[in-house]
């Protein structure tokens, strides 16, 4: 009977499956990010907590950017009402401006709610909301730079390789722009598919003390190589337009080199504010993080102040529209009529004295509506491009 009875006993009693390395981390990884304590034991690890900014609520600064990137969200909501309230901008050449305004609004409203769920929010936090918050910045920044990246890609194509975008090149602008986010969403997820240092303390940033600081490096180096190819293909394309405008001016035409050499000057002028400003707003940032891969935790003060440096490569996304669209008179004149068209047009559509003043800044002097050589400078610098301007600069393309 006993016998029997521990028969039965042992047949009846629940067998352990043993548990696979990978699905032992994976439920590890599980509880890790739904865990609290993580959070605390980091910012802890890099001397975060000993600030009083995780102790009260938002601190004057914190305040300062809430209004920038509310400045940010309501001008590209402007231009992007104006795109798609005016039939005018309904064409391929702006659907890439429009998608650069778009990721400049979302990264303002995304540091929006960065700016509201830090401090002692960010304590209260899980490692998984922690991610998304910080990967929603991340995805926004990425597009608004790579929609730079693609812009100048289209540009080139256009102006190098004679390949004017009319309605049949929809696809192009597309693949562009799905590119884009596609790399974007890419480059901002990887942290949270495992590329963080949950679990090796010694290997986390201090600016963002979940990251890894190898993530770190790696997001520098390619928002660097975006920066040189933008350089690369603006650079191509002002030595292209100014070899093939000297062509044109030469014989009967010599009387207007002086004009011609004008326009070399504005454009250049508009590539160099282009970078210019890109660098400026995204150089300090990028020399912090460098600095973040090569400090050990606590080491760095600087590191601690990483708010204003972010806050300063956020400038970027309120200075795109004013240099990409802007600098277009009929973009002007469209936000004109979209934001005061009784006090500044007259019924007929007319600009009054009141706003001249806004339509004839510019970062040229002239913007012929024909689209010619004379208004070379505002086709580059907003993308404004038809086959009429291809033809100005190469004469040989309308014989073939």
């Amino acid at each position: 009977m006993e016998a029997s009875h521990a028969a039965y006993a042992a047949y009846a009693a629940p067998t352990v499956v043993p548990m696979s390395p990978s699905a032992g981390y994976l439920l590890r990884m599980f509880h890790e990010y739904q865990s609290n304590a993580v959070i605390r034991e980091h910012y802890n690890y890099t001397g975060k907590l000993k600030e009083n900014k995780y102790k009260d609520g938002l601190k004057p600064e914190a305040i300062a950017f809430l209004l920038i990137c509310l400045l940010i969200v309501l001008e590209n909501a402007v231009v992007l009402l104006a795109i798609w309230k005016n039939k005018k901008f309904h064409l391929p050449m702006y659907y890439l401006l429009g998608n650069l305004t778009l990721s400049d609004l979302l990264a303002g409203f995304t540091y929006m709610v960065n700016i509201v769920t830090s401090g002692a929010n960010t304590l209260k936090m899980t490692p998984v909301l922690w991610f998304l918050r910080e990967g929603g910045v991340f995805i926004t920044l990425a597009a608004s730079v790579i929609s730079l990246l693609a812009i100048a890609i289209e540009r080139h194509v256009t102006m190098v390789r004679m390949k004017p975008y009319q309605g049949a090149k929809r696809g192009r602008m597309f693949a562009l722009i799905g590119a884009s986010w596609v790399l974007s969403v890419f480059l901002g997820v990887l942290p949270v598919l495992g590329w963080n240092c949950m679990g090796r303390l010694d290997q986390c940033s201090t600016v963002l003390p979940l990251f890894a600081k190898s993530y770190i490096l790696f997001l520098i180096t390619v928002f660097t190589a975006v920066l040189l190819a933008i350089g690369v293909l603006y650079v191509r394309i002002f030595h292209t337009v100014k070899s093939n405008t000297k062509h044109l001016g030469s014989g009967p035409q010599r009387k207007g080199l002086a004009r011609k050499s004008q326009k070399y000057m504005a454009l250049l002028k508009t590539v160099t504010i282009v970078l210019g400003v890109f660098i400026v707003c995204w150089l300090p940032l990028f020399i912090l993080l460098l600095l973040d891969f090569c400090c050990p935790a606590q080491s760095c003060q600087v590191l601690f102040k990483a708010d204003y440096f972010l806050g300063i490569a956020m400038i970027n996304s309120l200075l795109n529209p004013i240099i990409y669209t802007l600098t277009s008179k009929d973009m002007r004149r469209a936000i004109l009529r979209l934001l005061c068209r009784r006090c500044l047009l007259t019924k007929d559509g007319q600009v009054k004295k009141i706003g001249m003043s806004f339509l004839e800044c510019s970062t040229s002097k002239t913007e012929a509506p024909s689209h010619r050589l004379e208004g070379l400078e505002i086709t580059v610098s907003s993308a404004n491009f038809t086959p009429s301007t291809t033809k100005a600069i190469y004469p040989r393309m309308s014989k073939t």
